[in-house]
């Protein structure tokens, strides 16, 4: 009986979705990995998947039993590396979370950079802004952008993000320019779905007093370069994070607002399961991006921005 297996087994069918799906990444026969899983659920006297003919859920037992297989199996691979004869070579695969806009523009050279220098870690990174559940999905490590909800997930601070209200010349054609944030209530707004302060926009004046506004809403999207295209056309004002806008700010295509007030800016931060930090891969990684982000951010490049800051 290997029960090493059989986690491994159950882990795999968990994070690619399916039992044919585990086998083909696993190298394994279908039948090999169900056998595993299942004599791993009749040992344990439970059941920790819920199979349908068209998906597979985990049950709460499998829940929990899954969250804990990921610490064992990162511990056991850690192990070996750490006793192996080439323990400077990286192996495994190696899965990642990243907010779409960012990913596509800062992500790519980086993740390029260290398959370059890793060529046994197999990457996977997933672009998207929704907030994956990494536990359930398989992921080793997230980049997330914002307030971090409270969770059991173990954060780790890459740098921090400012945030600037920007609209076009064509916007301002036809609507007044606002000179304090209480103005903005007359204006078109553009909003991220995943704020978390929702319609509401919160400034900060030169004395550190807070103003709030609440443009009328007339567009909200799930992805920022959306909201700055709309922005660009002059369809109304918009909070976006800098290295969003940046771009539209060197070209003249957007313009700062109020810039004598300033936005709250938001953290960047590696996010892991409990147990993921520990893999020698993910580390490495971490430290990897950490020193490409932490220098200087390329977005920060951008004279118009400071003005008025």
């Amino acid at each position: 009986m290997n029960r090493y297996e059989e986690l491994s087994a159950f882990v795999g069918v968990v994070e690619h979705g399916g039992f044919s799906a585990a086998a083909e990444r696993m190298g394994n026969a279908k039948s090999a990995v169900s056998r595993r899983v299942g004599d791993l659920e009749a040992r344990l006297g439970v059941r920790l998947l819920n199979r349908t003919t068209r998906r597979l859920s985990l049950t709460d037992a499998g829940r929990v039993l899954h969250e804990r297989a990921l610490r064992i199996l990162a511990d056991w691979e850690e192990a070996e590396q750490t006793v192996s004869a080439d323990s400077t070579q990286l192996s495994g695969r190696l899965k990642i979370a990243a907010p779409l806009s960012f990913g596509i523009r800062y992500l790519g050279p980086v993740v390029a950079g260290f398959a370059t220098a890793h060529p046994e870690v197999q990457m996977e990174v997933d672009l998207g802004d929704r907030e994956a559940d990494l536990v359930e999905e398989g992921f080793d490590l997230a980049i997330r952008i914002g307030e971090l909800a409270d969770s059991t997930l173990v954060a780790r601070r890459l740098t921090t993000v400012d945030m600037v209200c920007v609209a076009s010349t064509a916007y301002f054609d036809t609507h007044d320019r606002p000179e304090a944030p209480e103005e903005l209530n007359r204006h078109q707004g553009l909003r991220y779905t995943h704020a978390k302060r929702g319609a509401t926009w919160r400034f900060r004046d030169r004395d550190g007093r807070v103003h709030q506004a609440r443009p009328r809403t007339v567009l909200v999207a799930n992805n920022g370069d959306h909201i700055a295209q709309a922005c660009e056309a002059g369809l109304g004002v918009a909070m976006l994070p800098l290295f969003i806008a940046h771009d539209g700010i060197r070209r003249g295509t957007l313009e700062r607002v109020l810039t004598d007030y300033r936005l709250d800016a938001v953290g960047m931060y590696l996010v892991y399961p409990p147990g993921r930090y520990t893999s020698r891969r993910v580390q490495v990684f971490s430290g990897h991006i950490a020193d490409h982000i932490r220098e200087k951010p390329p977005w920060e490049d951008c004279p118009a921005v400071k003005e008025g800051s």
